[in-house]
């Protein structure tokens, strides 16, 4: 851990000099700052994705595909609400998102393919059992050129939230198949060296006061810099210790450098003692509560990060499975996990869509929400709907997606696409032509396992729009 002292106290030139071999999942941070993709600049469009994944499988009858009018039995529970697009409506739980309807896009029509709890289309057959991250940062390297930034992270609950059950995933999301190690996703919050190594161990004094600081950093600096040692340093190692002496990650990840106005437009927290959520096994272990306290600041520390230079981060709000709303002893039923899931989720994402729009950055961050699965037409017995593959509802904002538009319709029973039906391939497709250039056709020569995912199309309607 780096760490700056009083005056007194100099910080040991030898401890400066050991920050090129800070480890992070078995690498150093000096071996990341040297690992380079294979793309050229020319590839690049400088957009960031942010993959807010919601797992256990969201229902589209209660989010974005509403049958209001189906017999009992199938028809969406708890009520509709009308969207700013005419003729659009969705469920009464995503009234905040409902005002912002013609900012982004819903698809009525994409089915995963999958019906088991797991974290497609993140890590799956159609990414090469690959973390998408991954994949995006093998092309343009484990960190950006600038500011060395991790550039593929994983936020969970426990990242922004430190009095919440510790979320996870049924999966693996460092998985980087034949791509290698060096691309594993950043995951903040996880106890790793790499996020303690970055945080400068100030008194606040000292902190505030920023000359003061900055005057030691340079000191630091003309000492180390007369030293043979720190003249041997290659080029990684450099940069490595210029990583720790800039800040630019532990600031991104310093959430209390936030607005404290835009922080509180972000808080998600008002949601956790609307209700009782405890009547369920999940909600004893904090499953629920943990997700309305962090679902908000998670979605903040992605913008921050993508700010500073990461270009995929996957929010992992599932906490193996809080939109698994089966009505049985673990999970909730559909009225009540919806509000307890789903009015947290509609504020969140609302709040981000406000935020990109005001700094002007709608164009640069993509945000895709969806989950593994949808859920069955028919509720069951005990008021929820189970696993169900052939439909599952999509949301994508910014990055130059379309605004204000419903992509494909559903049969009435809201079970299957009646239309032309997309898929994860087509997602993911989506996701490479926003980060690049011509998206798959382009990445071919400059990663050559990406080859054999093929060359699926992108939704039809979504980009350029």
């Amino acid at each position: 851990m780096l760490t700056i002292h009083n005056s007194d106290s100099p910080c040991s030139r030898r401890r400066f000099l050991s920050v090129g071999s800070l480890a992070l999942g078995g690498l150093s941070l000096s071996s990341l700052c040297t690992v380079r993709g294979a793309a050229t600049p020319s590839l690049e469009t400088g957009k960031s994705v942010i993959f807010l994944f919601q797992q256990g499988g969201p229902s589209q009858f209660e989010t974005f595909d509403p049958k209001p009018d189906a017999p009992a039995e199938i028809r969406t529970v708890g009520g509709v609400t009308k969207t700013n697009v005419p003729g659009v409506i969705f469920g009464d739980t995503m009234q905040q998102l409902a005002k912002h309807a013609d900012k982004f896009t819903v698809v009525r029509s994409f089915a995963t393919g999958n019906a088991g709890h797991n974290i497609q289309p993140i890590v799956g057959p159609d990414t090469l059992n690959t973390n998408i991250g991954s994949l995006y940062s093998s092309v343009v390297g484990a960190t950006h050129p600038v500011t060395a930034t991790p550039t593929n992270a994983v936020v969970f609950p426990q990242a922004v939230c430190n009095d919440v059950a510790k979320g996870q995933g049924r999966g693996d999301f460092a998985v980087t198949g034949s791509v290698g190690a060096a691309f594993a996703p950043f995951i903040p919050g996880e106890g790793g060296n790499l996020q303690k190594d970055l945080r400068l161990n100030l008194t606040p004094e000292r902190f505030k006061d920023r000359r003061a600081l900055l005057t030691a950093f340079d000191d630091l600096r003309e000492d180390s810099e007369g030293e043979s040692q720190f003249r041997d340093f290659d080029r990684g190692q450099r940069q490595a210790c210029e990583v720790l002496l800039s800040g630019a990650v532990a600031s991104a990840l310093d959430l209390s450098r936030e607005d404290p106005k835009v922080l509180a437009k972000y808080d998600t927290a008002q949601y956790v003692a609307k209700h009782n959520w405890n009547s369920s096994a999940r909600g004893k272990k904090g499953y629920y509560t943990g997700h309305a306290r962090s679902m908000g600041k998670a979605l903040l520390l992605a913008r921050r990060l993508c700010e500073a230079g990461c270009g995929f981060v996957t929010i992992h709000t599932g906490y193996e499975g809080v939109w698994d709303m089966h009505a049985d002893g673990n999970n909730l039923n559909m009225k009540d996990g919806m509000e307890a899931v789903g009015r947290a989720f509609d504020h969140a994402v609302a709040a981000f869509i406000e935020d990109l729009e005001g700094r002007g950055l709608s164009d640069k961050i993509l945000l895709v929400a969806t989950g593994e699965m949808g859920r069955t037409p028919r509720l069951n017995k005990n008021g929820g709907r189970d696993h169900w593959a052939k439909l599952a509802p999509l949301l994508l904002y910014g990055g130059g997606a379309a605004r204000g538009k419903v992509i494909g319709h559903s049969t009435k029973d809201g079970g299957e696409a009646d239309s032309e039906s997309v898929g994860a391939p087509n997602l993911i497709s989506t996701i490479m032509h926003t980060t690049f250039d011509m998206g798959l056709v382009r990445l071919k020569p400059a990663l050559s396992g990406i080859s054999k995912l093929g060359e699926p199309k992108p939704i039809p309607g979504v980009l350029g729009g």
